[in-house]
């Protein structure tokens, strides 16, 4: 299946970034941070390395605000093209599955370029060639709101595709990205995987069984997008939970339900977060309240976000989240086999199957 020489750890959403550096602070506090004000130091890679990181998917481009978004979307893709040339003992950009192989083998981190929402196509399908040209990978089709395409997880009236959304996914098919549904609403989700002529993923989600929230997926779109090949990525994120504290166990329930509705074979992370932890956290939750406020006066927030919610899960996180995970679960009952499916394998098989030339 591989010929990686050790089982990867692939992160299907995520960040590379050290926030506690000066910039990476600053920007945290805005709605909507660029690229630009990443701190991809040593730091941050030596972190990724140390947690066992094979390749993640982390987002560039316009998902909110009022910037110009093809254009911005455009000048996001240059920035992390000049990070990836910048470290390249450190960082591979993957535009295949056989990057992710590669990556695992020279024991560098594979750079997957992915979109939150899909508003820089604009009302032109032929955009998505330019996008795949320049290496983006993944495009999610909505944030939170709704677009063109059609509704987000917190658009209330939960309408299907619009038929430029359903030429979307198609343009999405015809250059192999994935179709990512996370934040979708429930009957765009059921429209883009029913539409799809690929698998498509959910790449950052929990179970909406477990904890009624909007951004979590009900059993009928997990158990849809698995029975058309696709992959399911559960986050490490507050709707875990109905207190908004999420714990490490979270996940693993998140997991396992996510694995008895769509199978072994279908379900890994995607954990919406960095690496490096933040130090100061007691100055964090100061500065949270204040950006949960802005999120909600923009019209981007989910229900479940409040300023006591820290968005990762304060007992997973850092350079061991991962082996944490695979304990937790070993602990849980999986077998070696089934973890490392969970790690990555089931991404890299998914990535095989999506980005395949046709």
């Amino acid at each position: 299946m591989t010929d990686s020489p050790f089982p990867p750890v692939v992160n299907a959403l995520g960040q590379l970034d050290n926030p506690n550096a000066p910039r990476s602070a600053e920007a945290a506090a805005e709605l909507n941070p660029s690229s630009s004000q990443l701190t991809v130091d040593a730091r941050a890679l030596a972190d990724a390395h140390a947690s066992g990181l094979t390749a993640v998917n982390i987002t560039l481009g316009y998902t909110m605000g009022d910037l110009p978004p093809y254009e911005h979307t455009l000048e996001e893709i240059d920035v992390w093209d000049a990070i990836v040339r910048a470290n390249p003992a450190d960082l591979l950009k993957v535009r295949t599955a056989a990057d992710l192989h590669r990556a695992a083998r020279e024991r560098r981190i594979g750079i997957v370029y992915g979109f939150q929402n899909a508003v820089a196509v604009g009302d032109d399908p032929d955009r998505v060639r330019v996008f795949a040209d320049r290496g983006v990978r993944v495009v999610q089709l909505t944030y939170n709101q709704a677009n063109q395409l059609r509704d987000g997880s917190m658009a209330p009236e939960n309408r299907g595709l619009t038929p430029l959304g359903h030429r979307v996914v198609e343009a999405l098919n015809d250059s192999r990205l994935m179709v990512d549904l996370s934040h979708s609403g429930e009957r765009t989700c059921l429209d883009a995987a029913r539409a799809s002529r690929q698998p498509v993923s959910i790449n950052h989600t929990g179970c909406r069984a477990l904890v009624d929230l909007p951004r979590n997926k009900t059993d009928e779109e997990l158990r849809l997008v698995a029975d058309r090949g696709g992959f399911v990525g559960i986050y490490f994120m507050p709707f875990l939970s109905p207190t908004g504290h999420a714990t490490a166990a979270d996940v693993v329930e998140h997991i396992h339900h996510a694995v008895n509705v769509c199978g072994e074979d279908a379900v890994g992370i995607g954990t919406d977060g960095a690496i490096t932890p933040i130090d100061d956290l007691d100055a964090y939750r100061a500065a949270l309240a204040e950006h949960v406020e802005l999120r909600r006066a923009s019209g981007v927030g989910a229900a479940g976000e409040r300023a006591d919610t820290l968005p990762f899960v304060e007992d997973l996180r850092g350079v061991d989240q991962f082996r944490d995970l695979a304990r937790l679960l070993e602990r849980r009952g999986y077998r070696s086999e089934r973890i490392e499916k969970i790690l990555g394998r089931n991404f890299v098989d998914h990535a095989e199957r999506v980005w395949a030339p046709a």
